[in-house]
């Protein structure tokens, strides 16, 4: 800024100093021209170097260079310099002019645009941008509407649809399936074929095989879906899943989806359930045969739909396995209005749970 304010005040007194000249006569300005051009002639003959040019001596010499013809009388700096410096002038002088942009649209108009947006969420820049056009005959381009768009907060949800709220009103229609597998004590291989529903996250069938087919794989999908109202079924590219096999499973009413090759993402709802069944369950015990291993994941899970407060089931007491032996507190059984705290302990030995009684007669 102190630049600045020195250049302007240099430049106002060169054109101070040329509106005194311009009142003189022409005779005394041509005496004072050649005085000053003899003077220079000596200056160029002893071969002095003339000191730094400042930017407020070079505006003026491209200023004053256009009123006369200035290469017989430029000594101090080449000619191609003084062109650079015109140049230069005319760059700045666009660049100022072309720092203002397209003018504003009314402010009426810029109200009104504000006011569709907030009144039709769901509404675009091209949709607000064809009813001013169709409706109102205003021509307004949809880049200038999104610009006098207001702007939403961050932790605002938006007017339209995002993918997470599409799958989650999709969900109640979408079954995926998929295998893993598991290993007995005798270091049997067997296959566990899993299918769960996206909208309750329940487990709607399993079972056990050493040797999977596309046979097997369809009669295991026929008896999950054939009662149930999905639309979609997920699975990989495996080759079990046949082309054969999605045919008959369109037959029942059902879109077949196939996830990439090399992506669990995209069927990652049942990858997440298959390593919770592992974590929980298959972690903790080790079968002994393909029987053993069916009736782990059958208990399973029963725990897993019925008394699991996860996703969509709600938190909750789950009811006493089957078989289950009940330790209660005999302290608390003797005691009115006390709670008695009741451990069950499956006939497996690998699931615990804890129930709170309360007495009734408190």
């Amino acid at each position: 800024m102190i630049a600045l304010a020195k250049i302007a005040r240099l430049l106002l007194a060169d054109a101070l100093r040329f509106l005194l000249l311009s009142l003189r006569s022409s005779r005394s300005l041509t005496a004072e021209n050649l005085f000053l051009r003899r003077q220079l002639a000596l200056y160029k003959e002893r071969g002095i170097k003339p000191g730094r040019i400042d930017p407020a001596t070079r505006v003026s010499l491209a200023v004053l260079a256009r009123l006369f013809n200035w290469r017989d009388a430029l000594i101090v700096v080449r000619p191609e310099t003084l062109i650079r410096w015109h140049r230069a002038g005319f760059r700045l002088f666009w660049r100022y002019k072309s720092q203002t942009g397209r003018p504003p649209i009314p402010a009426e108009l810029r109200a009104l645009i504000r006011r569709m947006a907030t009144e039709n969420p769901l509404w675009g820049e091209e949709r607000i941008a064809n009813e001013l056009m169709l409706k109102l005959g205003i021509r307004v381009s949809p880049r200038t509407v999104r610009k006098y768009m207001p702007k939403r907060p961050a932790g605002r949800p938006r007017g339209d649809q995002r993918w997470s709220t599409f799958l989650r009103n999709h969900a109640k229609a979408i079954v995926a399936c998929d295998f893993f597998v598991s290993v007995t004590a005798t270091f049997r291989l067997f296959y566990v074929l899993v299918l769960i529903e996206h909208g309750s996250r329940r487990l709607l069938h399993f079972n056990v095989t050493p040797h999977p087919s596309a046979a097997w794989t369809l009669q295991q999908l026929r008896e999950a879906l054939e009662y149930g109202d999905f639309r979609f079924l997920i699975h990989d590219r495996d080759s079990i899943f046949a082309r054969s096999l999605d045919e008959s499973i369109g037959r029942l009413g059902l879109r077949v989806l196939k996830s990439p090759p090399s992506s669990p993402m995209a069927n990652a709802i049942c990858e997440r359930m298959i390593g919770t069944i592992r974590r929980e369950c298959l972690d903790w015990l080790i079968p002994v045969s393909g029987s053993h291993l069916r009736s782990i994941l059958k208990e399973w899970v029963t725990h897993y739909n019925g008394a699991r407060p996860h996703m969509a089931l709600g938190p909750g007491i789950p009811d006493p396995p089957a078989g289950a032996v009940l330790h209660a507190n005999q302290k608390s059984r003797h005691q009115p209005g006390a709670t008695a705290v009741v451990r069950a302990r499956s006939l497996l030995g690998g699931l615990h749970h804890e129930y709170i009684l309360v007495d009734p007669c408190a």
